[in-house]
């Protein structure tokens, strides 16, 4: 999809047809005021207050055909310059225009308003010549939104739409804003009763419902044996920690604003915990260490919090409360290559599992000038920085370089990952850090006897369960791999009196195989249950009837395929197991 404000001309084309808006939304509304209608990522929208009537999505298509009539007479968009003073003259009684003249900069002497035909609008422009000019466009939907974005402000209503320059591109951008909507997790996660959210609860603090609770351990055992192997030992560390745990690290001066507010509990002040390293620091220093321990890999299912603001909160994609795959790793400066490496490896290896193909590297730096919010120390981060480049170049890795994106204690590797639809997520991270071990007085005993400070990697990679589960859900529209499956197989009877027994004898064959089943025993037509099964996107449907009674046999339907199999049940407990345990992909069902 175009990034329409990224690119020229269908800029200036958006922000035309949002002035076209306003002009239909005067014409049918003559009360209505406007606030800014500015151009965004993919279209445009316009803030209008229109007192006590509200604008429906079905009043859309009305608004669509009034702009249509004033793109037809074809009105010149005539720019006019004038002062401060004219300007606050011209616009008296529409306080959301004098609001913005007011606040324009003292130095900016003349301002330009647009006019076409019966509508003049305050506005910096630039806009196409003429109305005519404005012929492919869509009102998507309408919403809410405070003036200002303040809470405290008046709810105004705001009307998003979009503009091509030719048809074909607008058909296709709003194919994919379906797309879109399909994929759009929230929805799957309401159809698949994967989890919840309730204001009583709070904004951002998903509730995982069962079967969201089955698809998130099982990403935990999955990625829990992987770490397993290579060595990590995972530990649990509270949810909260003092003020003095965050200043110690230097979250407090840099990360304050994310964090929630703290608590007084008797004589100590307690948040809680936006990340875990500081924790895992104190884990480290438990005891004291040889060079011959490290590395030491920590890791952690942990449950964060951040602050993220209402209006950014979006399902489990965008939360206040997380739980992270994290771990820290604790390594000589020797062994930051090899460490590193196996990091990677260990990505690509849950990418090739998951069946994800579209990524890249971002090798995120400091900014130089930025000495707030980057630890100020040259030596460090030079040394870091190139550590991380000589790695991916060994390694062969084609990455990028982004200025300024760096934590503030060291550079990362960001994995940006390409969705279905929509624009890059980042999934996993490592970090490399030489500022928190100083911070918390870490060491080992070198191989001489001195002591040293170790580096630590910080890595997450799945991100955090929620956010890959909402990725995973979108990429997968809620076919979720058997393995990942809440329920792997649905057993239905075509007709409960003659073939119910049977297909709980299936059932109790399956679940005894550790296999997550479920016995469809409604009183309904196979049809129905069919389509149920459909609608659930179970991977697998069994079907009973006379014919598998009778033969001691199953037949079987893979979601998404119209084929029907009929094996011996031995066969099919066969091929399902290592449907499961190879962790195979839908698409090589």
């Amino acid at each position: 999809m175009i990034n329409i404000k990224e690119n020229k001309e269908l800029s200036v084309l958006n922000h035309s047809c949002a002035h076209l808006l306003a002009q239909a939304v005067k014409h049918l509304y003559p009360n209505a005021k406007f606030w800014v209608g500015p151009v965004i990522e993919d279209g445009f929208y316009y803030d209008i207050d229109l007192d006590d009537q509200v604008i429906k999505e079905e009043d859309l298509a009305l608004i669509e055909k009034e702009m249509k009539k004033c793109a037809k007479d074809g009105k010149r968009i005539i720019r006019e310059e004038i002062s401060k003073e004219d300007a606050l003259e011209k616009f008296k009684d529409d306080p959301y225009k004098i609001d913005l003249i007011s606040r324009m900069d003292e130095n900016e002497t003349v301002i330009s308003c647009y006019t076409q035909g019966d509508f003049t609008d305050l506005c910096r422009g630039p806009h196409v010549d003429t109305t005519k000019e404005i012929k492919y466009f869509k009102l998507l939907k309408v919403s809410g939104a405070y003036w200002k974005g303040d809470s405290k402000n008046k709810m105004l209503q705001r009307i998003y739409g979009v503009c091509y320059d030719n048809e074909e591109d607008l058909e296709e951008h709003l194919k994919m804003l379906e797309e879109a909507k399909q994929r759009d997790h929230r929805k799957i996660g309401k159809d698949l009763d994967i989890f919840m959210s309730h204001d009583l609860v709070g904004k951002g603090m998903p509730l995982w419902l069962p079967n969201g609770a089955i698809v998130r351990k099982q990403l935990e055992n999955y990625i829990y044996e992987k770490e397993q192997k290579l060595g990590y030992h995972h530990v649990y560390t509270p949810c909260v920690g003092t003020v003095d745990l965050y200043k110690t690290s230097g979250h407090w001066d840099h990360y304050k604003e994310n964090m929630f507010p703290s608590m007084k509990v008797d004589e100590e002040e307690f948040v809680l915990r936006p990340m875990n390293c500081p924790h895992h620091m104190l884990v480290y220093g438990n005891k004291l260490h040889s060079y011959r321990d490290l590395p030491i890999r920590i890791g952690e299912f942990a449950t964060d919090f951040r602050y993220e603001a209402s209006g950014a909160v979006k399902g489990l994609e965008r939360v206040r409360c997380m739980c992270q795959n994290d771990a820290h790793l604790f390594v000589t400066p020797e062994q930051i290559g090899e460490e590193f490496k196996k990091v990677v490896s260990l990505i690509l290896d849950v990418y090739h599992d998951f069946g994800l193909e579209n990524y890249s590297f971002r090798l995120s730096l400091r900014d130089k000038e930025d000495k707030e919010k980057y630890f100020d120390d040259d030596k460090m981060w030079d040394e870091a920085e190139n550590k991380l480049r000589e790695v991916l170049d060994e390694l062969g890795v084609d990455y990028f370089e982004a200025i300024g994106e760096a934590a503030f204690y060291g550079p990362k590797l960001d994995v940006e990952v390409k969705p279905a639809v929509g624009p890059e997520v980042t999934l996993s991270t490592c970090q490399l850090d030489f500022l928190l071990p100083r911070r918390f007085d870490l060491s080992y005993i070198a191989s001489d006897g001195s002591k040293q400070v170790p580096v630590v990697l910080h890595r997450a990679i799945f991100g955090t369960f929620d956010r890959f589960t909402a990725f995973i859900l979108e990429e997968t529209k809620g076919s979720l791999p058997t393995w990942l499956s809440p329920v792997q197989v649905n057993v239905i009877p075509v007709n409960n009196e003659y073939h119910l027994e049977y297909a709980n004898e299936i059932g109790n064959l399956l679940m005894g195989e550790g296999i997550r089943i479920e016995v469809d025993e409604r009183n309904e037509k196979l049809g129905y249950k069919m389509r149920e099964s459909t609608i659930r996107k179970i991977p697998f449907s069994v079907i009973i009837g006379n014919k598998e009674v009778e033969d001691n046999t199953i037949s079987y339907r893979v979601y998404g395929k119209e084929e029907t199999v009929t094996v011996q049940k031995e066969e099919f407990v066969k091929y399902i197991k290592e449907v499961i345990n190879h962790k195979k992909l839908n698409r090589d069902l």
